[in-house]
């Protein structure tokens, strides 16, 4: 009987606790902000705009092995199990006609090294590794160097 008090009362001393809080809190954001700005959980906020991406940017690599970034708005590309848009324009048959990089041959192997006649499909979905890099001011603060700073 004592634990079954003692359990009663701190389910008691539980709800209250909750009912404080919203008191405290009303919207129940907790006094937390995301990355976008405290706003209450039961509303809906405005999209940011779509960052500008600067025609025939040139992007350096920051590091070793980094995927190529895309310099270019891929807004309305379709990349899914029946379409691919990034290879209208960079696969080695369309690439040098349209004037695009072409794909690594590093993209024509399966996992067993064999070389394939087409792209392989683990590297068939480009945007898993290649991201658009607009200018855009950071989220949160960053120290990061890339590798020629390092020197």
């Amino acid at each position: 009987m004592k634990n079954f008090l003692i359990a009663l009362l701190s389910v008691g001393a539980l709800i209250s606790g909750a009912a404080v809080a919203e008191i405290e809190n009303p919207g129940g954001i907790g006094g937390l902000e995301s990355l976008r700005g405290a706003s209450e959980l039961e509303t809906t906020r405005a999209a940011d705009d779509f960052k500008k991406f600067p025609r025939e940017q040139v992007l350096d690599s920051s590091f070793v092995y980094q995927p190529p970034l895309i310099p270019h708005n891929i807004r309305s590309y379709e990349v899914s199990l029946n379409a691919n848009k990034c290879l209208a324009c960079h696969s080695w048959k369309n690439a040098k006609e349209m004037g695009a990089t072409k794909i690594s041959v590093t993209h024509y192997v399966n996992r067993e090294d064999a070389v394939l006649a087409d792209v392989s499909p683990r590297r068939y979905f480009c945007l898993q590794c290649h991201v658009p890099q607009a200018n855009a001011k950071p989220l949160v603060e960053n120290e990061y160097k890339s590798v020629d700073a390092l020197k």
